[in-house]
């Protein structure tokens, strides 16, 4: 079935593995007949400072507008990013902290508990790259930036399922291995 599917390249870099991942899963899925489109974070101009928090309106630049626009029309979304610090980077943080505003992506209604996810109905795919090896970051580490995307800021949108893919270490990895990574993310893509 095609479907409607938003990459969002969390990287700074467009020379960094993520955003070969990132391009790699977009080949896969426009070779499957999906509709993708490709959000480069580093290529977007806004300010990541959520200036007075949610105390005043902080106007949209225009990427971020049409960023919004993205996710709505997103039945998918796949976000490519890396660990560092053991979460996710800055710029996916600013990204989020500017976008996913209430109205838009969250509501609270008088006397509830929790807010009702506004960006419902869609399903999402987090592929992170780390230096960590990836059981030590889920055992050991018990895996911060995976829980703060998945379930703190997606889930909390009510975007979900939210299917989590790990590759890592990258410092200490081959050739071949960067390569059976790019072509799982062509697999990812294709069957998305």
């Amino acid at each position: 079935m095609r479907k409607r599917i938003l990459i969002v390249l969390g990287h700074s870099s467009e020379d960094s593995l993520c955003c070969s991942i990132a391009n790699t899963y977009l080949k896969g899925a426009q070779a499957a007949g999906h509709d993708v489109r490709l959000l480069s974070l580093g290529k977007l101009k806004f300010d990541p400072i959520l200036q007075n928090g949610y105390n005043a309106i902080q106007a949209l630049e225009p990427d971020l507008v049409a960023a919004q626009e993205s996710m709505v029309w997103a039945e998918h979304m796949v976000f490519v990013y890396p660990i560092w610090w053991g979460s996710i980077p800055a710029i996916l943080k600013g990204f989020f902290d500017r976008v996913l505003l209430p109205g838009f992506a969250f509501k609270f209604q008088k006397g509830a508990l929790m807010a009702d996810g506004l960006l419902a109905q869609r399903t999402a795919h987090l592929i992170a790259t780390m230096d960590t090896p990836p059981w030590y970051y889920r055992w050991v580490y018990r895996m911060p930036g995976h829980n703060q995307m998945k379930r703190t800021i997606l889930e909390f949108c009510g975007i979900k399922p939210v299917a989590v893919t790990s590759f890592g270490p990258v410092k200490s990895s081959k050739p071949a291995t960067r390569e059976k990574w790019l072509a799982r993310a062509y697999e990812f893509g294709f069957k998305a």
